[in-house]
């Protein structure tokens, strides 16, 4: 969501992120060669691989503006390897920096929750590059004609969204004072005005209160029927999904017709109730809250707050009387903040050290393969390797097609669709139904190293063009 133009620099806190990695340089075919030695042996080298597109949580960074002003990134392809063994130049990293409490979704599902300074997730990861035929070369096959192309990088849309990291968040009606209470209570220099929807943007303020440090968020005036859809409430309710404490802010001081302390915080109360349903587990109305009457400096302010406060405090609530312009009772309002923030995080649960255990997946991740019969003597091979086998192949060089071929036959591909009931001439597509390649299957086509022919060439395509 984007602030108005009339709040100064936009503040967007929710944005659609088309993130591209860069693709994987392709290998080189290269043979040695120098005066006397024509044929020294393969030196085609690896490709780079592709550049990752990584979010960084960054202090600097307060919105998510430049991704609605920019919201497609790629990052460098890898460059091809070339001869002489000299392995093509990694893709450029693109370092996407965002405000902590960014989420990263993908739909409904979470895919990261970036807290704190420096914590990284890579939303789109470069391509492999290609091995070159210096890799490719075995006992049988020394002099590989042909060598793999780079893998493509990952695209994907992913949903940005700004929850802001505050210990305490300061809620209430537009105009109650709460930009001015935030300044009054830290170094915070909020915009401030008497008129409804002055803040457009949360601004948080650290506060210290003794021997406890804690952050302050100001939230953008709810309305009643936020929850709805209604004024700006709802767009900015996620920013206190993280705290742990409210403050009701209630104007004491207000000459709007039909609005008094009590009402207020029963709209808003009704406002939170109505949000909990998108929170799950942390609901807004369990969180502790407090009762600040604010512009008690105005006698009419003053003496609506003494008629009130009883009232409140027979709901078990502590309530606090203060003046943002005056200061008065800041100082005890800060210390019961401090203290509610102090008895929360000795509740949260030790962190006690673990010993990590690491067990990297596979390269390729799912090494598996499926074949389904797609209708007469037709088959479909589904499954990661496969795919990315094919990604790899140059179908242009013959030698490259009879290595994939090879591959395939030692994952089991052949075995497979003999138990699937495939005959001779079968028609068999890898990929998906709509993105595939085709093959005629031969079963009594002998797989194997020693097909290959000269460089480039291989004699089990020869019979069968």
């Amino acid at each position: 969501m984007a602030a108005g133009a009339g709040s100064g620099a936009q503040f967007v806190d929710r944005v659609v992120l088309h993130a591209a990695a860069g693709n994987g340089g392709n290998g080189c075919a290269s043979v040695h060669r120098e005066k006397f030695k024509p044929l020294g042996g393969p030196d085609g080298a690896n490709g780079g691989r592709g550049g990752d597109v990584v979010l960084v949580v960054d202090a600097n960074a307060a919105s998510l503006l430049e991704y609605h002003r920019r919201p497609h990134r790629k990052a460098g392809n890898g460059r091809p390897g070339q001869g002489s063994l000299r392995t093509g130049a990694d893709g450029a990293d693109v370092i996407l920096p965002v405000p902590d409490g960014t989420v990263v979704k993908a739909g409904e599902e979470v895919l990261a929750d970036l807290v704190g300074e420096g914590t990284r997730y890579v939303v789109a990861q470069g391509g492999r590059g290609g091995l070159g035929n210096a890799a490719l070369a075995t006992a049988k096959r020394k002099a590989p004609g042909f060598a793999l192309l780079g893998e493509p990088g990952d695209e994907r849309d992913v949903v940005l969204e700004l929850k802001s990291v505050a210990d305490v968040a300061l809620v209430g009606f537009p105009s109650a004072g709460k930009s001015s209470l935030i300044a009054a209570l830290s170094a915070a220099k909020p915009k401030i005005a008497d008129y409804p929807f002055t803040t457009l943007v949360p601004n948080l303020g650290v506060v210290g209160a003794g021997d406890t440090t804690f952050t302050v968020a100001d939230v953008p005036g709810l309305i009643e029927g936020a929850s709805e859809g209604r004024g700006l409430g709802l767009e900015f309710l996620r920013h206190i999904e993280r705290s742990s404490t409210l403050a009701h802010v209630l104007d004491c001081a207000t000459m709007e017709p039909g609005r008094d302390p009590v009402s207020d915080f029963e709209a808003i109360e009704r406002e939170l109730r109505a949000y909990d349903r998108v929170l799950g587990d942390r609901p807004l109305s369990d969180r502790p809250r407090i009762v600040v009457l604010n512009k008690v400096d105005v006698p009419d302010g003053r003496e609506l707050a003494e008629m009130v406060r009883p009232e409140f405090e027979a709901r078990g609530l502590a309530v606090f009387e203060v003046s943002a312009a005056s200061h008065e009772g800041l100082r005890e309002l800060s210390f019961a903040m401090a203290a509610m923030v102090t008895e929360y995080r000795a509740a949260l649960p030790a962190v006690e050290p673990t010993r990590t255990v690491i067990r990297p997946e596979p390269v390729g991740g799912d090494t598996g393969f499926e074949v389904r019969p797609m209708g007469e003597n037709t088959f479909l091979i589904t499954g990661n390797k496969p795919v990315r086998w094919l990604r790899q192949t140059d179908f242009a060089n013959e030698e490259a097609v009879g290595y994939l071929a090879d591959r395939l036959a030692r994952l089991g591909v052949e075995e497979a669709l003999e138990k699937a009931g495939a005959s001779r001439g079968a028609t068999v597509l890898i990929g998906t139904p709509d993105d595939s390649v085709v093959f005629d299957w031969e079963p009594e086509v002998v797989a194997g190293e020693a097909a290959a022919g000269p460089r480039g060439t291989d004699r089990r395509l020869d019979g069968y063009r």
